[in-house]
């Protein structure tokens, strides 16, 4: 009877030692599979941040080509501007469209370089002159031949500008 015992417990024994590897097995494959869907979400959140990333640096170089051949259309509206002329609601035509050119590019993100009064900075202005005057500080603009234009920190057009000392 004694050995009878044994042999149950012994049978007992292997049958929960064999469960607790099944137990083990089947916990093993279920932190391997965690593990993957882990490593597979965070390659799909990589991915989706790179696509948008690359899609607004796409949208901000074609927004900014079509700008570069606008822009010297905006030059002439300004220049327009600046003519003396009899006709005042001529003119104020003229100021409404530019200020509507404007008002677009601005919305859009497009911004004018500011250039008077300002160190000369060779990533945004581009020197086309220099003078000397005491009355400057070194490395100041003080004329513009040509407005500058960028979207974010990408320059679309340089400033042309006079430097002084």
């Amino acid at each position: 009877m004694a050995e009878k015992e044994q042999l149950e417990k012994e049978e007992i024994q292997n049958e929960e030692t064999t469960e607790n590897n099944e137990l083990q097995s089947k916990q093993q494959e279920i932190d391997e599979l965690t593990d993957r869907y882990k490593r597979i979400l965070a390659e799909f959140e990589n991915h989706k941040k790179r696509s948008q990333k690359e899609r607004e640096g796409l949208y901000n170089s074609i927004l900014s080509d079509i700008v570069e051949v606008i822009l010297p259309i905006l030059d002439n509206l300004e220049n327009a501007v600046k003519v003396e002329t009899v006709d005042e609601n001529y003119k104020k035509g003229v100021e409404l469209v530019l200020k509507q050119f404007q008002d677009v590019l601005k919305s859009k993100g497009v911004e004018e370089i500011k250039a008077l009064g300002e160190t000369f900075d060779p990533e945004v202005h581009e020197a086309v002159s220099s003078v000397q005057d005491d009355t400057k500080g070194e490395k100041e603009i003080v004329q513009e031949y040509r407005k500058g234009y960028k979207i974010g920190s990408k320059v679309i057009r340089h400033s042309m500008v006079v430097v002084a000392n």
